[in-house]
């Protein structure tokens, strides 16, 4: 036995046959719900990969999930990664230009998608030469045009429930993470499932013992581990919440999945399951979450949660104290990673305005000078780099491959586009995306340290902040606003007042446009792109 997820997940169904592994909950209000143990999840999923191997896709080929959260998303890369087929995750969002770059670019010969999806596909796939086999989940809309889909249901029925599957599992076997990340078009990260075991499904062990040998996933969960819940509320399509998936399963422990993200249906599962540690991104997924308990679901017994993590963006400090007062005894986790690097690290306590996103990183995160890879002296700034387990690189561009990993000596390191100093105890502040920093007169602002000087606004709701040009200085610091419902108006001179106290004033924004509302991916991620075109239309003084 290998580090491979595939013969991993088996080894955990061996053992814990009997236990309950999926929990998933369909539109809100419905009342409808599936739960499987684990072996029947893996049934569900040996009869999906045996149908993938009758239909011609061959071991090495790619098959993308064009799907909203469900059992069935779980269930085909399950069943892709048995039959050896490599999952590409599709962004739902994406309208027909966009599927037709990921499709082509990922090289897809089979897709399983959404049948509310089936007009998107059809227009994409005249563009496709490559994808040839086509599993729709549920039904198309009325009037959606036809499509050669085979339904999910006579999939599923077709295929075998047993394994006996052919052909050698390896280490070495391919899982794509296809991530649009903030700018620019999305980029396959293609990684080695024992290097994403060990960097992003808890073989690494950020707490606890780090996993020596393959069988010893299967020991520990003979031993226990029952009696944990896992809910990833933001969509599976993004990797962070199907890498939370595979480290509740590598663990023999219990995942609740909703369709979509609706606050007042979360905090009632929550109730109802005993969810006792949720996954989310940022103020975009928990403020919603705080608006409802303090009003419909006001009293919502919350005291089987022990923690709620947030990666992709941060919790602010407002936020976070804001949730601190309703659940006092929930620790609140603002974690570091990336697609290309899993997991790095955990912010301190005192991360805040005042002193920057702190982090405590693993062994394996320094920052570097990004021409000469050599580490930053203190308080020098750099980029976050990983080196170890790291990925392969990006499918199909050799170009940014080269740009983004190196090697040093015997290790292959991948370096991320985050800037970052080092304190003498080691700590890593965060400085924010390098490719979103603002040059205004020569000075450099990140949007995020602005970001959250204007959060902490207690009649701000979201913001985000971008660099729009100037004659003078080059570029200026912009924000886009988004108001408290019933918040009283406010004006740029009250915005720059409030800012002065936490911000050197070159980092105080000269523009601001006030918005209904803030545009984020469903994941919660910052779309920085629309907050530059909206905010160069703000006012300036």
């Amino acid at each position: 036995m290998e580090y491979n997820l595939a013969d991993l997940f088996e080894s955990v169904v061996d053992v814990i046959p009997d236990r309950e592994a999926l929990v998933y909950i369909d539109h809100p209000g419905t009342g409808a719900e599936r739960r499987l143990t684990y072996a029947e999840l893996d049934a569900a999923a040996n009869r999906l990969a045996h149908h993938l191997i009758d239909s011609g896709i061959k071991p090495g080929e790619h098959l993308g999930l064009h799907l909203y959260n469900g059992v069935e998303y779980l269930q085909t890369v399950l069943a892709c990664l048995k039959a050896r087929v490599v999952p590409v995750n599709v962004n739902y969002r994406y309208v027909e230009e966009e599927l037709v770059y990921l499709y082509r670019d990922a090289d897809l010969a089979a897709l399983v998608f959404d049948g509310e999806f089936t007009a998107r596909v059809a227009a994409a796939l005249p563009r496709t030469e490559k994808l040839r086999h086509l599993v729709r989940v549920g039904t198309p809309p009325a009037g959606a045009p036809s499509l050669d889909a085979v339904s999910y249901a006579d999939a599923e029925a077709a295929g075998s429930p047993e394994r006996g599957f052919t052909g050698d599992r390896s280490p070495d076997d391919l899982f794509i993470i296809y991530t649009g990340g903030t700018t620019g078009m999305p980029k396959g990260v293609m990684w080695r499932q024992e290097d994403l075991f060990f960097s992003g499904l808890g073989g690494g062990a950020p707490t606890g013992e780090p996993v020596e040998r393959p069988e010893e996933i299967a020991e520990r969960v003979a031993a226990g581990g029952d009696g944990i819940t896992f809910f990833p509320t933001p969509p599976l399509m993004h990797g962070t919440s199907t890498l939370t998936a595979f480290i509740c399963f590598n663990f023999g422990q219990r995942l609740v999945i909703h369709r979509k993200f609706a606050p007042e249906e979360v905090l009632r599962t929550i109730e109802r399951e005993k969810v006792t540690s949720m996954s989310l991104v940022g103020d975009a997924m928990l403020r919603p979450l705080i608006d409802a308990l303090n009003g419909p679901c006001k009293g919502t017994d919350l005291s089987a949660m022990f923690s709620v993590s947030s990666s992709g963006a941060i919790m602010s400090e407002t936020v976070r104290a804001q949730f601190a007062a309703l659940a006092p005894n929930v620790m609140l986790l603002n974690n570091f990673g990336s697609s290309e690097s899993g997991f790095n690290g955990t912010a301190t306590d005192d991360s805040g305005p005042d002193k920057g996103f702190r982090l405590r990183v693993n062994a394996r995160t320094q920052v570097v000078d990004p021409g000469t890879y050599d580490p930053v002296p203190v308080g020098e700034p750099g980029r976050i780099a990983q080196r170890g387990h790291v990925p392969l690189g990006y499918y199909n561009d050799p170009k940014k491959t080269a740009e983004t990993f190196f090697q040093r000596g015997d290790e292959r390191w991948v370096l991320l586009g985050d800037m970052a100093t080092v304190d003498g105890e080691g700590i890593v502040t965060v400085l924010g995306r390098g490719s979103q920093c603002i040059n205004t007169g020569g000075e450099k602002v990140y949007p995020e340290e602005v970001e959250q000087a204007l959060k902490s606004h207690p009649d701000v709701y979201d913001a985000l902040v971008a660099g729009v040009p100037d004659e003078r200085w080059g570029n200026r610091v912009a924000a886009v606003v988004q108001l408290r419902d019933g918040a009283p108006a406010l004006d740029l001179a009250t915005i720059q007042t409030h800012c002065r106290t936490r911000l050197a004033g070159y980092k105080i924004p000269r523009a601001v446009v006030f918005t209904d509302h803030i545009q984020r991916s469903p994941s919660g991620k910052a779309d920085y792109r629309w907050a530059k075109a909206v905010a160069a239309g703000g006012r300036v003084t």
